[in-house]
């Protein structure tokens, strides 16, 4: 473990894995944010409720998982190394002052870089069918009035697959999907542009939307839907 991400599971050739690059809310020690704790735990320093997702599904339903461990507000592992927002200052309307003049070299040094290198090698030497890009979004952004109505977005840029694919077998449960939505895949997929798409690996960006995955009982259920679904789509590209 670094401080950067975690491993959970082994990946085996042909098979799924899991990246989720806004699971923690965690903050080290030497770094001041500078912002209420109860930040901590709302959308903008985290994907609430994608951790214990990603532990179901590496522990329970054998997909291997490549987990964050730190918050997005630290350093977000799903932008660019150039992107202003790599080392937010703002946040949905809330100031970061602790971000503001950072050493953003040694953000990228300590934290992205190493995300990035450690899951290269992983997705190198696992060979997967498929990448399962795992995030959740809030129902209302505190900026915005817009309504985010959908239950579950998947997102794409230029491969659309899995995409194509993953959205009727999602609408068959009854589910209201974003096709693109909350966001477009072709604005904000850093992490599948670089591992996936320039790769030519197959890969399933996943939103969930985070009221709904608040509890231990929904975590398991999405847990089994996005493991079911991810199987099916696996099978389908092959």
């Amino acid at each position: 473990m670094t401080e950067a991400f975690r491993q959970r599971g082994t990946p085996s050739p042909g098979g799924i894995v899991l990246v989720a690059d806004h699971a923690s809310n965690a903050v080290p020690a030497d770094i001041t944010l500078g912002i209420p704790a109860h930040l901590l735990h709302e959308h903008i320093a985290v994907d609430i409720g994608t951790e214990a997702i990603a532990e179901i599904l590496a522990h329970e339903h054998a997909i291997p998982a490549h987990i964050a461990a730190v918050s997005r507000l630290v350093c977000d592992l799903n932008r660019e190394e150039a992107a202003p927002g790599l080392v937010p200052e703002t946040s949905d309307g809330h100031r970061i002052p602790g971000n503001v003049g950072v050493d953003r070299e040694g953000r990228l040094d300590r934290f992205h870089r190493p995300y990035h290198t450690a899951l290269a090698d992983w997705l190198a030497q696992a060979e997967p069918s498929l990448i399962l890009s795992f995030h959740s979004f809030t129902p209302r952004l505190e900026t915005s009035d817009a309504a985010r109505p959908w239950e579950v977005g998947v997102l794409y840029n230029q491969d659309d697959r899995a995409a194509r694919i993953a959205i009727p077998l999602l609408e068959a449960e009854g589910l209201n999907v974003g096709d693109n939505l909350p966001y477009s895949g072709r604005d904000l997929n850093y992490t599948m542009n670089r591992h996936a798409e320039a790769e030519g690996r197959a890969y399933l960006g996943i939103e969930l939307r985070q009221d709904l995955v608040q509890t231990t009982e929904t975590q398991a259920r999405w847990a089994h839907i996005l493991a079911d679904i991810a199987q099916r789509v696996a099978s389908a590209l092959r």
